[in-house]
């Protein structure tokens, strides 16, 4: 199972790992020797779905339900990996909540919502992080390239997303002198469900070409970004905001 044996013995938590990127990260993260806990929102059977995906493939992995915005549920998914696996070397932010409207027609309901999982609940799984991970691993969470791009509709969503973008080298800096190293992911168009989701052929076409690559990205090329990031040879990567976008922006 593991390509990388010296990593065999390391563990990571991933939220919104029960589908989407974050799926694709429980099995890059599986493939490269961590025991993953996978964390997720709602929709069980998706989450058990791929924890028994990542043990028939020879990997350890446990599912844990958890409100990312809520500080008891977040610290009980770091006292499953504790208890399950012995320790905390990686962590990866990837749930997160996307409402998209115009600025002047948005709900301040659907706001909020938006800001308590984005910007609260990055806080949240970044403040446990900070406590305990072990020495020499790594945070990355999720931004969008949207921050840069500034597409209409996406004020919201790309405003909230901007917060996790400054918080990425403060905490890189508060945690100096430990060996950890904290990074965004900022995906571009990216092929899964939620993305895809009321889009017509028309439209997903005009945005797979806007990139030089010409495509979409697809979840396992954001989780082979995520997969350097937190191995030995991406290591010297802190403090950043990376821009998986295929040349986009």
């Amino acid at each position: 199972m593991s390509e990388h044996t010296p990593e065999r013995s390391r563990v990571a938590i991933v939220t919104g790992g029960s589908r989407g990127i974050g799926r694709s990260i429980v099995h890059r993260l599986a493939a490269q020797g961590f025991a993953v806990v996978a964390g997720y929102a709602d929709r069980q059977e998706l989450a058990e779905s791929v924890v028994k995906e990542v043990t028939a493939a020879g990997g350890r992995a446990l599912a844990c339900r958890a409100d990312v915005a809520d500080e008891s549920r977040v610290a009980a998914l770091f006292d499953a990996a504790e208890r399950e696996f012995g320790g905390v070397d990686a962590v990866v932010h990837a749930a997160g909540r996307m409402r998209l409207s115009p600025i002047a027609g948005l709900d301040l309901h659907d706001l909020d919502d938006l800001h308590r999982t984005n910007i609260r609940g990055t806080f949240v799984v970044a403040q446990q992080a900070a406590r305990r991970l072990r020495e020499g691993g790594s945070l990355v969470t999720f931004s969008t390239s949207q921050v840069g791009l500034a597409f209409p509709a996406y004020g919201a969503y790309a405003a909230s997303k901007g917060a996790v973008e400054t918080l990425t080298p403060v905490l890189a800096r508060e945690l100096r002198g430990r060996n950890i190293t904290v990074n965004t992911v900022a995906p571009g168009p990216t092929a899964t469900d939620l993305f895809l989701a009321d889009k017509d052929a028309e439209t997903i076409a005009r945005l797979a070409k806007a990139a030089p690559l010409e495509r979409l990205g697809t979840p396992e090329d954001i989780a082979e970004v995520v997969g350097f990031l937190v191995s030995p040879a991406g290591h010297w990567v802190n403090g950043q905001v990376v821009r998986a976008n295929g040349g986009l922006i």
